[in-house]
C-alpha cells in the first residue's frame, strides 16, 4: 500500500509516517515510481509503536523494543518492557506528588485571600498572599516533571518533532489551548515563547500542559507565578518553532 493508504488506515499523518522511516521505526520499500510502499505488516507496527508511545517511551527505546518484538518471543518483550514501564510509573508519581502539593498550596493561598479585608486604601505588606518562606515565587516546571529541565538533562531538546493526536484529537486540544491562553501577552524569548495569563488559570493551563508533552515531547513548559499572573513559558526545538507559534500563537 502506498504512504496516504497506511495513513488512512493506520490514522497516523503521513508526515509522521516518513518521520518514523528516517527514525528508523517504520521501513519502507520503493515502488519503480519512486513512491513508498508498505507491506499490511506496517498497519501492526504502527499500532505498536503508539501503544509504546502512549506510555511514554521515547523513539529510541521504541526501537529498542521494536527489535525485541520482532523476534517474535512474548516472554522478551515481557522481559524488556517491564523495567521501561516501571521507570515511566516512578516518573509519573512524582510529577503526581509535585502537582498535589502544589495544588494545596494554591488552595491554602486561595483562602487566606478570601479571608483578606476588603479595605478602601491601598494594598500593603499585609496584605500578601502566603509569599514561599525566602521570599521569591513559586516556580514550577513540567518538563515532564517539576524541575525536569534540571533533573533530565532536558530531553525535549532532542525529542522527535511528531505528535501522535490525529483528526479530532488535534482539534479538540488546540480548542484547549486557545481557551486556556485566550488573552495572554505573548513575548518571544529565545527558543520560545512566554505567556502572561491571570493566576486563576494555572490549574487548566498545568493540566493541558501535562496532556501536550504525553503527545509532543518536543514541547518544554514551565509555569511562574508572580503574584497575580501566571508566566506560562514555552519553549521548542527549531524545526518545532512552527509548531509552537500555530497552536500558541506569536508573540505581541
Amino acid at each position: 500500500m502506498r504512504i496516504s493508504q497506511l495513513a488512512q488506515r493506520s490514522g497516523v499523518p503521513a508526515t509522521t509516517l516518513r518521520f518514523y522511516e528516517g527514525a528508523g521505526l517504520l521501513p519502507a520499500g520503493r515502488a519503480p515510481s519512486g513512491y513508498r510502499v508498505y507491506g499490511e505488516d506496517a498497519v501492526e507496527r504502527l499500532a505498536f509503536i503508539g501503544a509504546a508511545k502512549h506510555l511514554g517511551l521515547p523513539l529510541e527505546e521504541i526501537g529498542e523494543l521494536l527489535a525485541v518484538w520482532e523476534a517474535g518471543a512474548c516472554r522478551d518483550v515481557k522481559a524488556d518492557l517491564r523495567p521501561r514501564i516501571a521507570a515511566r510509573l516512578a516518573e509519573a508519581e512524582g510529577r503526581a506528588a509535585g502537582l498535589v502539593a502544589f495544588t494545596a498550596s494554591l488552595r491554602t493561598a486561595l483562602s487566606h485571600v478570601d479571608a483578606l479585608p476588603d479595605r478602601a486604601g491601598r494594598c500593603d505588606p499585609e496584605c500578601g498572599f502566603l509569599p514561599p518562606p525566602d521570599g521569591r515565587p513559586v516556580d514550577v516546571a513540567l518538563a515532564p516533571g517539576l524541575r525536569a529541565a534540571e533533573e533530565e538533562a532536558e530531553r525535549w531538546r532532542t525529542a522527535p518533532v511528531a505528535c501522535s493526536l490525529t483528526g479530532d484529537g488535534v482539534t479538540e486540544r488546540i480548542a484547549q489551548w486557545r481557551a486556556a491562553v485566550a488573552g495572554a501577552v505573548r513575548t518571544a524569548f529565545p527558543e520560545g515563547l512566554r505567556l502572561t495569563l491571570p493566576v486563576d488559570r494555572t490549574a487548566k493551563v498545568a493540566e493541558l500542559a501535562a496532556a501536550e508533552q504525553r503527545c509532543c515531547p518536543f514541547f518544554d513548559f514551565r509555569l511562574h507565578l508572580d503574584g497575580p499572573r501566571l508566566h506560562l513559558e514555552v519553549r521548542a526545538p527549531a524545526d518545532g518553532a512552527g509548531l509552537l507559534a500555530d497552536l500558541f500563537g506569536r508573540a505581541d
